[in-house]
């Protein structure tokens, strides 16, 4: 592990993101005409870019402990 950019779940999140249902989900929260369907889908869109941002932090911190860690080396008790 030589960076400690979160490049897997950013590409995951990415991924959802463009598929179909995804792009369904983003056109049904944000861009549709009826305020009914915006008001259902709004807060469903927004608690799963929520779960993917926290995804995103998760793995950057890991990624960066793992590296101070590793940059210490091995301790002997």
């Amino acid at each position: 592990m030589t960076t400690r950019w979160p490049w897997i779940s950013m590409l995951v999140s990415l991924i959802l993101t463009l598929s179909p249902l995804g792009r369904d989900i983003v056109d049904s929260a944000f861009f549709a005409g009826e305020a009914l369907s915006r008001n259902i889908w709004a807060p469903i869109a927004l608690t799963i870019f929520a779960v993917m941002a926290a995804a995103i932090l998760s793995e950057w911190l890991i990624r960066t402990y793992i590296r101070n860690r590793r940059a210490r080396g091995a301790t002997t008790a």
